[in-house]
């Protein structure tokens, strides 16, 4: 069905941590019209399609979406990778690293 090359679709190798920028790209990852959000409403709206050519692009643009997810992921933690709990709290991020640690969860940064 799909074909997974273990690559990202666009390298991403980020050398200087930035949390700030960290902060609005966790929003962008998992907020409410980031593109995880972007990635399950393709996939689930391709169910209510007319036309099997119609899923397929659904389907398609959905699993596009998930490149995006994994791409945002990746600048996040490269950005975060040196950050401690205190850096993260000075920055906006302390209830997202006291829910989560050091790990990427999809949240809307913009409320904390």
């Amino acid at each position: 069905m799909w074909i997974y090359q273990k690559t990202l679709q666009h390298p991403v190798n980020l050398k200087n941590g930035d949390l700030q920028m960290a902060k609005f790209l966790i929003t962008q990852f998992g907020g409410p019209n980031g593109e995880l959000a972007a990635a399950i409403r393709y996939l689930s709206q391709r169910y209510t399609m007319p036309t099997g050519k119609s899923r397929a692009l659904l389907t398609d643009i959905g699993t596009e979406e998930l490149a995006h997810v994994e791409m945002i992921a990746t600048m996040v933690y490269q950005l975060t990778y040196d950050a401690t709990p205190e850096q993260l709290r000075a920055a906006g991020l302390g209830s997202n690293y006291a829910q989560n640690g050091f790990g990427i969860f999809p949240s809307d940064a913009s409320n904390k």
